[in-house]
């Protein structure tokens, strides 16, 4: 098994890559509006589009922004059901934790579905503040501090 993650800020291939992976597991599996998942253009078109592929097929994505000076908020992030289970999201925010540091990044901040409360746990994040609904799913808002 060969990963590759590659990134790319804006619109793009990797951003259309990112956004079949985000239909799949958001629209197709979870229930999430069309128009909740692409919720604001401006965003899809100035943030940073991250994407893993297994043997050259789509596994894994995420989305991040500097919501706050040296804060990246990350969204979008989803595994093909076929991909998980596999260390793919973890070796997706290792790449994350190593590109922050040259865009001036030092905390990522997310709001992760309940049910990967525990993912997020493992990789550093603490939760903070009370749950709150997106989307119609259960979410908490956690952060990691990279320094």
């Amino acid at each position: 098994m060969t990963i590759q993650i590659l990134h790319q800020i804006g619109l793009g291939k990797i951003h259309d890559d990112a956004l079949n992976i985000r239909k799949a597991v958001f629209v197709a599996e979870q229930g999430v509006p069309m128009q909740l998942e692409l919720d604001n253009p401006d965003i899809e078109a100035a943030a940073l589009h991250i994407v893993a592929y297994v043997d050259g097929k789509l596994a894994a994505t995420a989305r991040v922004f500097e919501a706050h000076p040296g804060i990246w908020h990350v969204q979008r992030v989803a595994t093909l059901f076929p991909m998980r289970g596999q260390g793919i999201g973890r070796q997706l925010f290792d790449y994350i934790e190593k590109l922050a540091p040259g865009y001036r990044i030092q905390t990522l901040d997310l709001g992760a579905q309940v049910q990967a409360k525990g993912f997020y746990e493992s990789l550093g994040f603490q939760p903070y503040g009370d749950a709150f609904i997106e989307a119609n799913i259960l979410h908490i808002n956690m952060k990691k501090e990279l320094v």
